[in-house]
């Protein structure tokens, strides 16, 4: 008898923001974790899950082999979403990778930008960079959660293509739809102190350019705060 897949609170929460009865694509699967919840859940009939290694897809074949769901998942060797059709799913999960490179995997593929896949998003490094390239590229923020793993807070996204709006500094390096989180607020004192440690070495730097970046520094941090403030306020 197959045992019942554990998530991490991180994936889960990813894995949590899918719809029931969608057809979803975990991008990046690595073990294929997400995509044997999925199915041993009954949140989807079948998920098709991809990367770009072959050893860590093989990986993804074992997970689903051991937890009894190998014929309910479709592996897909490829480079982000190159071998998956706009057609063959309509939830595209990409967890567990840089800013940069979910921001780039979605670049070279426009069509999840037509307003009709929702994109569950999962960045580990690069935040702000994500946060502000899907506002300036043609999606719109639906929701936002916040985890506590490994002693850091990882935000879960959630987009589609539609009309964007210009992000305050605020909502680019603290959260677009996180007030009502349990963990904003020790999320942005963490930030704030982050970035303090990266004021102070600007503040003594003597590089080209130190100056701009310590004004650009400042004007986050303070807007940062004000963000707790209002929070403590409300």
């Amino acid at each position: 008898m197959p045992r019942d897949i554990i998530l991490s609170e991180r994936l889960s929460a990813a894995a949590g923001f899918v719809p029931r009865g969608s057809r979803a694509a975990d991008v990046g699967t690595d073990h294929g974790y997400i995509p044997v919840w999925l199915v041993q859940n009954g949140v989807c009939a079948s998920v098709i899950a991809s990367d770009i290694g072959e050893l860590p897809l093989e990986h993804a074949r074992r997970s689903a082999e051991e937890y009894g769901a190998e014929d309910k998942i479709d592996f897909r060797l490829c480079a982000g979403l190159d071998a998956i059709r706009p057609d063959e799913a309509d939830t595209i999960i990409i967890a567990g990778m840089g800013g940069e490179t979910i921001a780039s995997i979605l670049d070279a593929a426009d069509w999840t930008r037509d307003g009709l896949h929702l994109l569950i998003l999962q960045p580990m490094t690069k935040i702000p960079y994500l946060r502000l390239w899907l506002s300036e590229n043609g999606y719109c923020f639906e929701n936002e959660k916040l985890v506590f793993e490994n002693n850091d807070y990882f935000p879960i996204m959630t987009a589609r293509g539609g009309k964007t709006r210009e992000l305050s500094p605020a909502e680019v390096y603290g959260g677009v739809m996180l007030d009502g989180d349990a963990l904003f607020d020790r999320s942005l004192s963490k930030t704030i102190k982050k970035l303090s440690r990266a004021e102070r070495g600007l503040a003594a730097s003597k590089q080209e350019g130190s100056a701009e970046r310590l004004e650009e520094t400042r004007s986050i941090i303070a807007a940062l705060k004000e963000k707790r403030k209002d929070l403590s306020n409300a």
